[in-house]
């Protein structure tokens, strides 16, 4: 993995305070070190880093994906009751779920428009919105 991308992984876990231990590390190379956003699935990162040679199991990168959302680095997206997928983009935004392959991508947040929500039930309050448009393909 090139030494830039360790760097970019390095600071992106640095800005959350997380330790920089060598399996966090690759994961998050991968995950920023281009500087892209990327939507991923436990099993798509652990593919990808079992491309580049790391020794990772399954279940460490479904364990580090948890720790990047609850710090706040990444946001989960549940596309359904058995599908999740790992988010980058921490920025409140609609996603596009491609039901062909399977894939998640970022929907124009600018043309999306939600007019009125409903009220939250008494003693509660909406936290967020998580809004994702289902496509397929004609």
């Amino acid at each position: 993995m090139k030494a830039e991308a360790i760097q970019k992984g390095t600071d992106w876990l640095g800005t959350a305070g997380l330790r920089p231990t060598r399996q966090r590390v690759a994961l998050a190379a991968l995950l920023v070190g281009d500087g892209r956003n990327r939507h991923v699935t436990a099993e798509s990162l652990f593919g990808a880093a079992k491309d580049r040679g790391e020794s990772v199991s399954l279940a460490t990168v479904y364990n580090t994906l948890r720790a990047f959302c609850d710090a706040g680095l990444m946001q989960e997206v549940t596309v359904d009751g058995s599908r999740s997928y790992f988010d980058t983009n921490t920025r409140e935004h609609p996603h596009f779920y491609w039901e062909d392959d399977g894939h998640l991508t970022d929907a124009p947040a600018d043309q999306l428009v939600i007019a009125k929500l409903p009220d939250a039930p008494e003693g509660a309050e909406i936290s967020a919105v998580d809004v994702v448009i289902r496509l397929r393909r004609t």
